[in-house]
């Protein structure tokens, strides 16, 4: 039993929970995701760490309620539990194998969409502590579903925010704001993490890709199984087939074929859709996992 220690709302359906998890508190890094379930039947979900506290064992995650199992999260109150937590689960974040002094000789920028914001955190947080200093882009429909500006502002060198109705920051998407700090004013980034809906990593490839500068995406927004078992994440990134949930979430983003991945999602949100993608994958692995050759 996984004990929660903290209970926040932070907009609309959009929730932050602080969870006792001691092995994965001292073993995460960023980048990675844990997977929780309620009671002995539950589903099973993966959801990205947002943070971490070594000495303290506690996880923090941020979810959004999207179906019966996470509207069932969002009334859970501090002091009740978790049946099952399993993490940290995916490879970390590439800056982690990056030695420091190259990376301080990086220009990074973050793209932050929506709950996308979660698991872009610590990515910045690790960077600032260990002297790298990083911009952030974070976007959102409006000014009420911005989430964790606080956080970022406190571990990033710029936060720029954008809503598309101009409620708050600028007005816009968020690679308006990536074309007017490259095109108007000047800044050369080396490097892109974009993490959001998979629509906006969609279209913020299209334009790194337009300005030249490398991009890497997490895929955990089409993640559902989270151990490659459900097929739900398989991706086809260059000319190879991939799973987001073990040979992931963190790719190329030049090279994710992202319309076949939204494709994907949709099929897979129906009990219909889902047998068709069993079937059509039954002879490459049961269940589609890819790496056991069932």
């Amino acid at each position: 039993m996984y004990k929660i220690t903290k209970v926040e709302h932070l907009v609309d359906k959009d929730w932050l929970m602080v969870v006792e998890a001691p092995f994965v508190a001292r073993n995460a890094e960023p980048g990675q995701f844990m997977i929780a379930k309620l009671g002995e039947l539950g589903e099973r979900i993966p959801f990205t760490i947002a943070d971490y506290d070594r000495k303290a064992g506690t996880i923090t995650i941020v979810f959004q309620v999207v179906g019966a199992s996470t509207e069932k999260m969002s009334k859970l109150k501090e002091g009740e539990y978790f049946t099952d937590i399993v993490g940290p689960l995916g490879r970390p974040s590439e800056l982690i194998e990056t030695p420091i002094e190259e990376l301080k000789k990086e220009s990074i920028i973050f793209i932050a969409g929506g709950v996308g914001a979660a698991p872009v955190y610590p990515q910045v947080k690790w960077l600032h502590e260990h002297g790298v200093e990083a911009d952030v882009i974070l976007g959102a429909r409006n000014k009420d579903l911005l989430i964790m500006e606080k956080e970022l502002r406190s571990v990033s060198k710029n936060v720029y925010v954008t809503t598309d109705d101009g409620s708050y920051g600028a007005k816009g998407v968020v690679t308006d704001v990536l074309k007017k700090l490259v095109l108007e004013e000047g800044r050369k980034y080396t490097k892109c993490i974009a993490i959001g809906p998979v629509i906006m990593m969609k279209f913020a490839c299209l334009t790194t890709k337009e300005l030249g500068i490398p991009t890497v995406v997490s895929m955990n927004p089409i993640m559902i199984d989270g151990t490659g078992m459900c097929g739900a994440c398989r991706l086809v990134v260059g000319d190879k087939v991939k799973f987001a949930c073990v040979d992931g979430p963190e790719f190329d983003g030049h090279l994710v074929d992202f319309n076949l991945a939204m494709k994907r999602q949709q099929t897979y949100k129906t009990e219909e859709g889902r047998a068709m993608l069993e079937l059509l994958e039954a002879e490459k692995a049961h269940g589609g996992c890819g790496n056991c050759n069932g």
